[in-house]
């Protein structure tokens, strides 16, 4: 059974930063398609960046240039790193994973995201 387990979130001030990182719990030597999202109260959930099994990254016009997607498969771990953070980054972000073959040496196109974590609180002080 696949998990994954989102850590790293807290409080900070306006211009801090914070790196969340998802554990997942299954073995590979392979990159898949996997994501950041977020939601935030009343509010949608969101995209907020992607990273494809090729390694190329994609990201929510929102948070270009200050958020950076990574991996590192010998951790079994998905990074954001957060920089420049604002009041309106504040939500609940979640990491999602789409383990199909498929993806592997390929970007991701329309992913189906099977598996996700449980979240972890983001908040952002003015």
């Amino acid at each position: 059974q696949v998990q994954l387990v989102e850590s790293g979130g807290g409080s900070v001030q306006a211009g801090g930063s914070l790196r969340l990182s998802c554990v997942v719990s299954v073995y590979t030597d392979s990159r898949y398609c996997m994501g950041w999202f977020r939601q935030a109260p009343g509010k949608e959930r969101e995209g907020v960046a992607t990273i494809g099994g090729d390694g190329s990254t994609s990201y929510a016009d929102s948070v270009k240039g200050r958020f950076s997607i990574s991996q590192d498969n010998a951790k079994n771990t998905l990074y954001l790193q957060m920089n420049s953070l604002k009041p309106e980054d504040t939500a609940m972000y979640y990491c999602a994973a789409d383990l199909r073959t498929l993806w592997v040496g390929f970007p991701c196109v329309a992913p189906l995201y099977k598996y996700w974590g449980q979240g972890t609180q983001v908040t952002v002080s003015s």
